[in-house]
């Protein structure tokens, strides 16, 4: 099963590994016990038995080579904006490498080129979305455009054409118009059917996430609590918690599109369990504790009895760990693609450092109610070839 050798591994970057796929998960383990070894036992890394073709999102930066003068596609060069071409990669889904290069062949007859090209192809509805990229709102006979790219691949379920005029590093622009198809794909996920839309994030490896959510849930005591989903996203992991026992789902995420998206999530599954708010986290809980406090009275306040973070990669924030702490859950599942700063976050939040005077003087009647030990670590190799790596870790209050 082992793919050719990539000859692009020198110039493109996209990958950090260029070793056999059990001395990669070695590293991987070493770099986990190295950064979190010091909080609890790690458990053993969760591999793929086909670690390639795993990337159901691709997407490729479109040029004119200045020396022939020909249309390119491929990725960027690590720290540049140089354009390495690539045909065929050995983690991207083969069938959107294949749109991708219908697609460079048809801008030479379209007398146009992109700026970008996204695919994102799910596994388990064969679904196909493509978001065509430009600089302006033209793109010269979109039409015959669109029935031509059909023509090579009836699969395509949705084509979308995207107006990016900004010179930034991200691929999508504010504008786009549907050109072909409903604008969105589904995939299903343990059951679950989620919608997928241009500038949702979805994770982009369906086998290893099946893995990676199986993991944070199953720990848990989920059955019959109230769980918060603090960054929900799309409200994935939220809606999975909802299906797996829990009284009451509180999902909370600071992208308008995305709780749009979860929204609407939810109500495909048919799940009642579940509310999404647009709000930042840390303000949310805050306001939570701030209400129980005055509900107390009543004996009306809400109990949140697990918390659920999946942050981007640069972690949390101390702020999150302080209103987390005063909120006080019985579990924390803490989902990590970044072991740098989730040893930092667990550091401070484990060290007893969010131990603020608010926080001292509530707790002098409950001396247990900041204290919490860390049951589970489990890595998950998400993305293969390449450094990154997700961790799921499970924090329980240790009275």
């Amino acid at each position: 099963m082992q793919e050719k050798k990539c000859k692009f591994y020198k110039k493109c970057g996209g990958c950090q590994l260029d070793m056999p796929y059990e001395d990669q998960l070695e590293y991987k383990m070493k770099l986990e016990q190295k950064l979190l070894g010091k909080f609890s036992k790690i458990e053993p890394i969760i591999g793929m038995y086909y670690p390639y073709h795993y990337r159901m999102k691709v997407q490729a930066a479109f040029a004119k080579d200045q020396r022939t003068g020909k249309i390119i596609s491929g990725v960027y060069q690590s720290n540049s904006h140089k354009i390495v071409p690539v045909d065929s990669c050995n983690i991207e889904d083969k069938k959107a490498d294949e749109i991708i290069q219908t697609i460079k062949a048809l801008c030479k007859d379209f007398k146009f080129i992109p700026r970008h090209v996204l695919v994102k192809h799910s596994p388990t509805t064969n679904q196909i979305m493509v978001v065509v990229v430009t600089q302006t709102p033209i793109l010269p006979s979109k039409r015959n455009f669109t029935n031509a790219l059909l023509e090579k691949h009836p699969e395509i379920t949705t084509i979308i054409h995207n107006i990016n005029p900004y010179d930034t590093n991200l691929v999508l622009g504010p504008r786009e118009e549907i050109l072909f198809g409903k604008g969105f794909i589904e995939d299903r996920l343990l059951g679950c059917t989620f919608k997928i839309s241009a500038r949702s994030f979805y994770q982009i490896n369906h086998t290893q996430t099946e893995k990676l959510y199986t993991e944070a849930l199953k720990e848990a005591d989920l059955k019959g609590k109230t769980v918060l989903d603090a960054y929900c996203g799309t409200g994935t992991i939220g809606i999975l918690a909802a299906t797996k026992g829990a009284k009451e789902v509180i999902g909370v995420e600071l992208e308008k599109d995305a709780v749009k998206d979860a929204i609407q999530n939810a109500k495909q599954n048919n799940i009642k369990n579940i509310k999404f708010y647009n709000a930042d986290a840390t303000d949310f809980i805050k306001a939570l504790t701030e209400s129980n406090k005055e509900s107390q009275k009543d004996n009306n306040n809400k109990t949140i009895d697990v918390v659920i973070l999946d942050p981007p990669r640069a972690g949390s924030t101390e702020a999150f760990f302080d209103a987390v702490s005063a909120l006080a859950p019985k579990q924390i599942i803490y989902i990590s693609c970044n072991p740098e700063t989730l040893s930092r976050d667990l550091d401070y939040f484990l060290n007893n450092k969010t131990q603020t005077k608010e926080n001292n003087k509530a707790n002098k009647n409950n001396k247990n109610n900041q204290t919490y030990k860390i049951t589970k670590i489990q890595p998950v190799d998400m993305f293969p070839h390449t450094t990154h790596v997700e961790t799921v870790v499970l924090l329980s209050k240790a009275n």
